[in-house]
């Protein structure tokens, strides 16, 4: 994960923790940099992420505050994001209900895009997340066994990616995104209460290891009321 990213992930938790009180002034870029080991520009490319998603503001001469709608907008999901909705929507109550969950060998897309032979296998995984009691995602996921071997229901009941965190001590290099409107289906009507004329919200993504090994290709399913995506550019 790059620093600033890191750094922000941070911040946003302290907010959502209630470390940072909402209209309370956060350490500023020097200190924020000492504690964290880096640059102040990269400190300065965090606190630009967390003012574009609505968390902070700046008062010229004061310094930066926590906005107080700070935590109302907690499901708004910044599209550089990719460590998992446990860690996304923290301090709002994530669970999994496990459709299906099966191990087969890959079809042409899968093997391609996750560099596979035709004789790795692959975990095929359909969840239903809901936040808070409300469905909201549903996820179709195939992952790479060889990659991520003992994977189990348990782990799909919580967080995959804790798992690959903190079991097998993996870290992620980054993510390939691709966004786009869906027509619901059959699944989308039944566990995310869609019409049949609703549109959905598909997110692709094909997720690596730092190494740059494709472990993971998936597609999220998101209700159009429910779900929206920010991008943050910092080029300059």
């Amino acid at each position: 994960m790059i620093k600033y990213e890191m750094i922000a992930n941070k911040i946003r938790q302290r907010i959502q923790d209630g470390v940072y009180l909402a209209d309370s002034l956060i350490p500023d870029q020097v200190s924020l940099a000492k504690e964290f080991k880096v640059s102040r520009m990269t400190v300065k490319k965090a606190m630009d992420v967390l003012a574009f998603e609505g968390l902070i503001f700046r008062k010229r001469g004061s310094g930066t505050y926590v906005k107080k709608t700070a935590l109302k907008n907690g499901l708004n999901a910044n599209l550089m994001e990719y460590e998992g909705l446990t860690q996304q929507l923290s301090g709002h109550e994530v669970k999994s209900q496990v459709i299906s969950f099966t191990v087969e060998f890959p079809d042409d897309f899968i093997k391609e895009t996750l560099m596979l032979d035709k004789h790795d296998p692959v975990y095929k995984i359909i969840r239903l997340r809901t936040v808070d009691g409300d469905p909201y995602i549903i996820e179709h996921t195939f992952m790479s066994v060889k990659c991520i071997p003992g994977l189990s229901e348990e782990a799909l009941d919580t967080s995959v990616y804790q798992y690959i965190h903190n079991e097998l001590g993996l870290q992620f290099g980054g993510a390939y995104r691709k966004i786009h409107a869906a027509k619901s289906s059959e699944y989308d009507q039944e566990y995310l209460g869609c019409a049949v004329d609703d549109p959905v919200l598909e997110v692709e993504q094909v997720v690596h290891l730092e190494d740059g090994t494709p472990f993971e290709y998936s597609r999220s399913r998101n209700r159009y009321d429910k779900r929206s995506y920010t991008v943050v550019d910092l080029q300059k």
